[in-house]
């Protein structure tokens, strides 16, 4: 069964990458600061797209109570999430310290909007911490038992 990270949640992704691409372009210390972000943020990005998110897609799925053998192969995302949960949150804590420098150099600027996209970001991180990868993880041990695994 191919799994498929929820729209909003891609498209979340999509419009905060597109706004770090809009800091970055700011000449001076926010696009450096920017650039920062971008350097952690990106390879987080990717795994999480890779098997933190994807599980997700399961959830409208699983609340019918509809279990089949070919979501099994969540398992193996699930499991990696939970083995590299640790680093995962380290990235986090490297994100919000990377972000808070860029909130500095944009507050210098008076650049409110840059400030708002920085805090939009922490929330997002935060939400994956209290939520999304939870619910990723609680997918797979669900799943693990309702197949007997």
């Amino acid at each position: 069964m191919k799994m498929i990270i929820p729209r909003p949640l891609k498209l979340e992704h999509k419009e905060l990458h597109g706004e770090l691409v809009q800091a970055i372009r700011t000449p001076g210390q926010i696009g450096k600061a920017a650039q920062r972000v971008a350097k952690i943020l990106h390879p987080h990005f990717l795994k999480e797209e890779e098997y933190a998110l994807p599980p997700i897609g399961l959830l409208k799925v699983l609340t019918k109570s509809k279990v089949s053998k070919d979501m099994k192969e969540v398992l193996v995302m699930t499991d990696k999430l939970k083995k590299d949960l640790p680093n995962m949150l380290g990235e986090h804590k490297s994100v919000v310290a990377a972000l808070k420098k860029l909130v500095a150099a944009a507050k210098k600027e008076k650049r409110h909007d840059v400030v708002h996209f920085a805090a939009k970001l922490m929330l997002h991180a935060k939400t994956e911490e209290e939520v999304l990868y939870p619910a990723a993880i609680l997918i797979g041990e669900y799943v693990k038992t309702r197949l007997g695994s």
